[in-house]
C-alpha cells in the first residue's frame, strides 16, 4: 500500500496547494480582476480535476487489487465521493455562475462555491486519513 499512500499524498498536496493556496491568493495579486481570476481558476481547476480523477482511479485500483482495511476503504470512498459530487453536482453550477460573470452580469455570490470549499475540506481530511491508514 506504499504506492497507494504516495498517490494519495500527491493528490492531497495538489488539493492543498491549488484549493487552499493558489485559488485565494490569485485574487489578491495586483491587477487581477474578478473575470480574470475566474478565467484562470476555471483553467486551473479543470486541470486539477482531471489529474484528481486519474489519481482517484489509482487509489481505487490499489484498493481493489491489494490488501485493504475497512478504515482505508471508508476514507478512500469519502475522498472519491467528494470528488464525484464536486465534478458532477457542484462544478456545473460554478461554471454557470462564472459564465454569467464573464458575460458581464452582476449577481449574488454563489452558494455552490461554499459547498465546493466544504467538499475540499472533507476530501483533504479523508485523503490524509487514507494516506496514514495506507502506511499503517
Amino acid at each position: 500500500m506504499t504506492l497507494a499512500a504516495a498517490i494519495t499524498f500527491t493528490w492531497l498536496g495538489m488539493v492543498l496547494a491549488i484549493s487552499f493556496l493558489e485559488a485565494p491568493l490569485k485574487f489578491r495579486a495586483p491587477g487581477v480582476t474578478l473575470p480574470l481570476g475566474l478565467g484562470i481558476g476555471r483553467v486551473v481547476f479543470a486541470a486539477l480535476n482531471k489529474v484528481e480523477a486519474v489519481l482517484a482511479l489509482g487509489v481505487v485500483v490499489f484498493l481493489v487489487a491489494g490488501p485493504r482495511t475497512v478504515p482505508a476503504v471508508v476514507f478512500a470512498a469519502v475522498a472519491v465521493l467528494a470528488l464525484l459530487v464536486q465534478l458532477f453536482a457542484v462544478r456545473p453550477a460554478l461554471t454557470r455562475r462564472s459564465d454569467r460573470v464573464l458575460a458581464g452580469e452582476d449577481g449574488p455570490r454563489s452558494h455552490a462555491h461554499l459547498v465546493y470549499i466544504g467538499l475540499e475540506v472533507v476530501k483533504a481530511a479523508a485523503l490524509l486519513a487514507f494516506g496514514v491508514a495506507s502506511l499503517a
